[in-house]
């Protein structure tokens, strides 16, 4: 099953405030005033690299990445270790934490089943991580999976390692907390290997860059590379215990713009036929949604004090969707994508994924905003899909619509990076 392996990771020389000050988001959440105020934190933030502008952005990070090791502000380890990592959060006023593994993952094509994805992806997204991957040949962020231990082994090997203090910690400006403890003890590595060979990883969060990997190592071997032992047939990639008490989804809400003669009464009275329609509040609308999770509910707001609870009337009525596992059928997503969007809106797939008529927030109150500034039609305001329904979906061999899941928080990126190949020192 799971080939996953200590490596030799390249990192910050320093800790504390300083580390800090050189970290980042993901690049998919990264404003581009957000990244001006990175950048003029500190010069040597993550997002030069992560993120690069100018005319040749790839060449750029290429570069920044490489000043930053012949300054020495980047070091690589000297022997593989495996990164345990743990991320301390607040949400909704109670904190939470979560801990897994960093290490690196030998690939496996989606059809092998040792890696299973969950949600469909962008071609553009892959193309500028392709990119990216191929100026720096470096895995800058990290993929985020989940593993299921049901004896807890894992983590019991986890509790011993993280006995003394983390060899780094960076706390952020929103609170939260990152820590990462270095396991380089070979044995116990050997035995952290080993405890991965009969496990199988679901995708929570980067299925982009695990697919640029993939795209990766097969542009490689056409080259003549040998994936089984270029460095190319690997990926960083960070796992958690799938039954982990920190683990927390958002949902992610659906905004619908543009269409002409939008007429929100008349696409109540088509709704009627599938769903049960009560009056809400906007303040109470995620509440109401949320309140009854053995019926799927969706909520409505298109302003002027319209603003109503869906509640599915037969569980059935997603039954007809084709090409899908039962477990995808099932999801509260399917029934506002199948039963709302498509057969009445007409949004389909390709409109989904162009984002023409339908725009993602994960905040109602950017919806609600959105749609009395009249920039918005309506939107629909959706449940967190539930943990085992990701993985019912993914081990069916099924994914998800896009922005289907959010994990939160996203993990921080320049924390850990891994180099493909050892930099030729000048």
């Amino acid at each position: 099953m799971a080939g996953f392996y200590a490596f030799r990771a390249t990192r910050y020389a320093c800790d504390g405030e300083e580390l800090s000050r050189k970290l980042c988001p993901p690049y998919d959440i990264i404003s581009p005033s957000e990244r001006e105020e990175l950048v003029n934190r500190d010069k040597d933030n993550f997002v030069t690299v992560e993120l690069p502008s100018g005319s040749d952005p790839y060449g750029s990070a290429a570069k920044n990445l490489e000043d930053m090791l012949s300054r020495g502000v980047l070091k690589r380890d000297a022997d593989p270790a495996f990164y345990i990592y743990e991320e301390e959060f607040t949400v909704r006023g109670e904190t939470k934490k979560i801990r897994g593994i960093i290490g690196e993952l030998k690939l496996a094509e989606f059809s092998e089943g040792v890696v299973l994805p969950h949600e469909e992806t962008l071609s553009k997204a892959k193309e500028d991580r392709f990119r990216l991957l191929e100026a720096t040949r470096t895995n800058t962020s990290l993929i985020y999976s989940m593993f299921d231990d049901p004896r807890g082994e894992v983590e019991a090997a986890l509790n011993g390692i993280c006995a003394g203090e983390p060899d780094q910690c960076a706390p952020g400006d929103d609170g939260t907390v990152h820590r990462l403890w270095v396991s380089r003890d070979p044995g116990t590595n050997a035995a952290l290997t080993r405890l991965f060979e009969d496990k199988k990883l679901y995708i929570a969060d980067g299925h982009h860059r695990y697919e640029t990997a993939l795209n990766y190592r097969r542009a490689m071997a056409a080259k003549g590379a040998d994936p089984e032992t270029d460095p190319c047939g690997r990926v960083m990639m960070f796992v958690i215990d799938i039954r982990h008490e920190g683990l927390v989804v958002f949902p992610t809400h659906r905004m619908v713009r543009n269409i002409e003669g939008f007429d929100p009464e008349a696409l109540l009275e088509k709704i009627s036929r599938d769903f049960e329609i009560s009056v809400c509040t906007p303040e109470k609308l995620e509440e109401a949604v949320g309140a009854d999770r053995s019926r799927r509910r969706i909520g409505f707001y298109a302003g002027r004090g319209l603003c109503r609870v869906l509640t599915l009337k037969d569980e059935s009525a997603t039954d007809p969707v084709p090409d899908h596992c039962a477990a995808y059928k099932g999801l509260d997503v399917t029934a506002l994508h199948y039963l709302i969007l498509e057969r009445h809106l007409g949004i389909d797939k390709s409109n989904m994924a162009s984002q023409k008529n339908l725009i993602y927030t994960r905040d109602v109150g950017e919806a609600v905003r959105g749609v009395d500034a009249g920039e918005i039609n309506c939107a629909f305001i959706l449940n967190p899909t539930l943990i085992s329904q990701i993985a019912d979906v993914a081990l069916a061999g099924d994914k998800m619509p896009q922005k289907s899941t959010y994990f939160y928080p996203k993990l921080v990126t320049g924390l850990v990076m891994r180099q493909l190949e050892d930099r030729k020192e000048k």
